[in-house]
């Protein structure tokens, strides 16, 4: 199955090295391709290349390693690894689609509550995923300011 990010994508998770599991607001999917490609895919999807995505982060905000990416930029969709992308176990989560997040029940893990209510338990500390959330949150900004000087 292929897949391209939309509004309703809340992560994408890897399943092994070649499959991933999409968790969206209403369904889950399994698909056949590595979390990197759905966001490479997603990104040419919507009239770009992951490189050209990744050069505008550093562009627009300076941001060299784990950048977050903006999907689509018309409804700000923008997705932050949990890892160096090219891991395999690095998962990408939704910025738009978090309501709230805190340390998780095991040392080193954090939690993320979307705004369905889905809870999404991570191996990475609440610093690390408060770090990517800050520079995801700074990338959603600054694109919102380009945006409106053309209004």
């Amino acid at each position: 199955m292929d897949y391209e990010i939309n509004k309703d994508t809340l992560a994408i998770m890897p399943t092994s090295e070649e499959e991933c599991k999409v968790l969206e607001s209403d369904n889950e999917y399994d698909v056949s391709m590595p979390t990197l490609s759905v966001i490479e895919r997603s990104c040419e999807y919507f009239g770009s290349t992951y490189e050209g995505r990744y050069i505008g982060t550093k562009n627009i905000s300076g941001i060299t390693h784990k950048s977050p990416i903006i999907i689509e930029d018309t409804n700000k969709i923008i997705f932050f690894p949990t890892t160096s992308p090219n891991r395999s176990d690095c998962i990408w989560v939704s910025l738009n689609n978090i309501l709230t997040y805190e340390k998780g029940s095991k040392k080193g893990t954090s939690r993320i509550v979307f705004k369905n209510g889905n809870i999404l338990e991570l191996n990475i500390s609440i610093g690390s995923l408060n770090n990517q959330i800050m520079r995801s949150s700074r990338l959603k900004y600054l694109l919102e300011e380009r945006q409106e000087k053309f209004k």
